[in-house]
């Protein structure tokens, strides 16, 4: 078993497909409207990809581990520090950096203030 998508509902689709696809690469896989109506968008390649809908009400990611509920979304990259140079030059401000076994870990927010946790092994 794998996972193949994680789903995510955003304020703009077109902000966050920017915003990943500058981060990530890949590509847009589909995009259209989901079945509510709103704009949405398939991201990543043929074997992963991040599901993005727009919410119907802008607002922010709540950051609460405390509570049951999302808490991030992790990938494993090969090169840490370029993807820190490239957060970086998009503006987007590091949250932490931990190093601890088994690898380094470097977090951040989206635009929408969700979570991201990029890890090297």
């Amino acid at each position: 078993m794998r996972i193949e998508h994680a789903n995510i509902t955003v304020n703009n689709v077109e902000a966050s497909v920017a915003f990943y696809l500058q981060l990530m690469g890949g590509r847009v896989r589909w995009e259209g409207t989901n079945s509510s109506g709103r704009r949405a968008a398939h991201i990543g390649d043929d074997r992963t990809y991040l599901s993005l809908f727009e919410a119907a009400n802008t607002s922010r990611a709540p950051e609460d581990y405390s509570v049951t509920g999302f808490n991030h979304l992790g990938f494993e990259v090969d090169d840490l520090a370029a993807y820190r140079e490239t957060l970086l030059a998009m503006g987007v401000e590091i949250k932490g950096e931990e190093d601890y076994e088994p690898g380094r870990r470097l977090y951040f927010y989206d635009p929408d203030g969700i979570e991201i946790e990029l890890v090297e092994y």
